[in-house]
């Protein structure tokens, strides 16, 4: 059965790719990952090459896949291997360009092999046989889900390493005060301070969903998403037309919370449902405002999430300040093939160490968590 690379997901039909997502997450939508490539988000001079693989079957039909970006640099993957390239300069090894499976700019747990275990078995084989053919380094592929870790676990070359990300569950509060009943009193005490302070400056939210925003709101949730890049002295990895394809193309997953202040927009949080859960992704302002960022990435969506029933919220990947706030720790997964067997043995014995220092982070950092001990 061949294997084929699509230089855009266009090539491919939306429900053959879409019917292999078994879950319900937005990101490896056709929806999604094409409005990155017809924006130019990625592609062109980005340093993010779309590669997607496919396994055909005899008739054509697709059978397994992976969305796959060949990449000259590191960023945007939130997994850091620049440690891995720099090790590689100084070695004379050309660590760049290297083939990444991941969903760019978007460090969320979900699934990146599509199709039967079987195939997708099939596909990570050829896959990684092929890799110095085609003047690869490496194959990584960042935040699997534990049926892609038992598909990985023991495969010939493969290295896993663990992240650690703070998600926050709803324990079926009937509101935010219930959630605030959980926690101790200090705590909740603190949380009520946050709030009150972000409402005494007369601010005040509006949920919206994609269709609800005109060309000129979206103008402005571009341009608070941009100035968090630009505040720091960075570009923003997303282009202004991926948010209008966006809206175009799912708006039934768009969540963006709208912050005003004398009827004036001053910030924004914006978000992804799909399933169960909401992912908060970018946020953004125009002003400095006490508290305002807890209070529109935070507070705002963990109500949300109460009222609509969603049962998680993954806030980004960032942040030991979420866990005083009731996010847990969770142990993330991805995994690293590196042709070269003196950097892999290298890389084996830095994860091996690693893993350690994650699995006790995570533990330490559950005892912080600010809930009521029964």
């Amino acid at each position: 059965m061949p294997i084929v690379t699509l230089s855009a997901l266009n090539e491919l039909d939306a429900s053959s790719w879409d019917a292999l997502c078994i879950d319900q997450q937005p990101f490896l939508r056709h929806a999604f990952l094409s409005a990155l490539e017809d924006s130019g988000s990625v592609g062109g001079r980005t340093g993010w090459q779309p590669a997607h693989v496919a396994l055909l079957g005899a008739q054509g039909q697709l059978l397994a896949a992976m969305p796959g970006y060949v990449k000259s640099h590191s960023y945007g993957e939130y997994v850091f291997d620049h440690g891995w390239a720099d090790a590689c300069h100084r070695a004379g090894i050309e660590y760049y360009p290297k083939l990444l499976g991941a969903i760019p700019f978007s460090p969320v747990t979900g699934q990146r092999l599509l199709g039967a275990p079987q195939a997708a078995g099939q596909l990570l084989d050829e896959l990684s046989a092929g890799l110095e053919q085609q003047g690869l380094s490496s194959l990584h592929i960042n935040f699997t889900t534990e049926a892609e870790n038992a598909l990985l676990q023991g495969r010939d070359g493969w290295l896993q390493r663990l992240g650690c990300q703070f998600h926050w569950r709803n324990r079926g509060y009937r509101d935010f005060q219930g959630f605030l009943d959980a926690l101790s009193s200090r705590k909740r005490k603190q949380m009520r301070k946050e709030r009150e302070q972000v409402a005494g400056q007369g601010i005040e939210f509006d949920w919206r969903e994609g269709h609800q925003l005109s060309e000129l709101e979206w103008d402005f949730v571009y341009l608070c998403y941009a100035n968090t890049y630009r505040v720091r002295g960075q570009s923003p990895y997303l282009t202004r037309a991926f948010f209008s394809l966006l809206a175009e193309r799912m708006p039934a997953m768009i969540r963006v919370v709208l912050a005003h202040q004398a009827g004036r927009p001053v910030a924004m949080a914006f978000s992804l449902v799909g399933g169960d859960s909401l992912y908060g992704r970018y946020w953004g302002c125009l002003a400095e405002f006490d508290r305002l960022h807890f209070e529109t990435c935070f507070y705002q969506g963990m109500e949300h999430a109460i009222a609509a029933g969603l049962q998680r919220f993954d806030a980004g990947a960032q942040g030991e300040h979420k866990l005083i706030r009731g996010f847990e720790p969770v142990i993330t997964h991805s995994w690293h093939y590196l042709c070269h067997l003196g950097l892999r043995n290298a890389v084996a014995n830095f994860l091996a160490e690693e893993q350690h220092g994650v699995r006790g982070y995570a533990e330490q950092a559950r005892g912080l968590l600010p809930y009521r001990h029964s």
